[in-house]
């Protein structure tokens, strides 16, 4: 039983990595502006199409570092034009502005690509494949959790133990108070979509190099599925996100594998189709969250002053 289940919990914890790095962007910016950036997704994705079109004419050593710098400066430019403007705003048109750029991102990318399916370069080392546990698999299955909980542990540390990162920590509990004390509140945030967009283009080359395929709406699923891990977590939570992630990703896939888990064991005789089901298990758990603890595993209840 453990070794038809370890391929599909192991392939799980790997994608759980990969949505966690793109979690963390949707957590660490609700922290300090409490807004949902639904464009966040459609970075990623674009970080997937920077791949495409600099490999095709770059060495890799070149274009990895390109594609991340240019993400960077992608997420940087969508708080400055799209959301800064609206800093004063109404909560829903600021909402209503992470939709628009969401759904332009998308549409340059179907201008750009024609809607044709690009494929992914195949990055040397990480795209190998290994035989772990007497299972085959390609390494970065193996490397993604790990290096996630590098990036998540770094990024802790400049938080808890560096100038922006207390900074960011006095903004997400009262905006208006860290003004006041002179903190740069456009710094702060300017930093928050930077982290974001970073560990975005990482999990993008790690989820590629998985799944090679990108198309203008590749990162739409892992953009909500990475959403409802945040939420499942507890939004606001780092570690909440990751943690929520790791466990959407290997309950997904279970469900993918689990025809595969009972033909083996005689449970059934034929496929069933538990497959089909394995996106709408994260929005079934979703409704549960928000249904029985609205705040996630680690978020905390808040109290509005009236």
């Amino acid at each position: 039983m453990a070794k038809t289940i370890l391929p599909y919990v192991i392939s799980g914890i790997s994608v759980g990595g990969q949505y966690a790095l793109i979690a963390i962007g949707y957590t660490m910016v609700y922290g300090i502006l409490r807004l949902i950036n639904f464009a966040h997704g459609d970075v990623f994705m674009v970080a997937g199409l920077l791949m495409v079109y600099l490999a095709a004419s770059l060495p890799l050593y070149v274009s990895i570092p390109l594609v991340i710098l240019l993400t960077v400066l992608l997420g940087f430019t969508i708080e400055r034009v799209a959301y800064r403007p609206l800093r004063t705003a109404p909560r829903m048109s600021v909402m209503i502005s992470a939709i628009g750029v969401s759904y332009l991102l998308q549409n340059l990318a179907l201008y750009i690509t024609g809607g044709l399916n690009k494929n992914y370069p195949q990055i040397p080392w990480i795209s190998d494949r290994v035989t772990v546990l007497g299972m085959e698999t390609s390494r970065v299955t193996i490397i993604t959790p790990f290096l996630t909980i590098v990036l998540v542990v770094l990024l802790v540390l400049l938080i808890n133990h560096t100038k922006i990162g207390m900074a960011m920590r006095a903004v997400s509990l009262n905006f208006e108070t860290s003004q006041l004390m002179g903190i740069r509140i456009n710094n702060v945030i300017s930093a928050t979509f930077i982290i974001g967009t970073f560990l975005a283009a990482v999990g993008s080359m790690l989820f590629f190099t998985n799944y090679p395929g990108v198309v203008p709406t590749s990162g739409a699923m892992p953009g909500l599925k990475a959403f409802v891990a945040a939420v499942f977590g507890g939004i606001g939570s780092i570690p909440g996100a990751v943690i929520g992630a790791f466990i959407i990703g290997i309950a997904e896939s279970l469900i993918k594998g689990l025809d595969t888990i009972l033909i083996v064991h005689g449970t059934i005789a034929e496929q069933i189709g538990f497959a089909t089901f394995s996106d709408a298990f994260t929005f079934i758990l979703l409704i549960i969250v928000l249904v029985f603890k609205p705040t996630g595993l680690f978020g905390e209840k808040t109290t509005d002053k009236v």
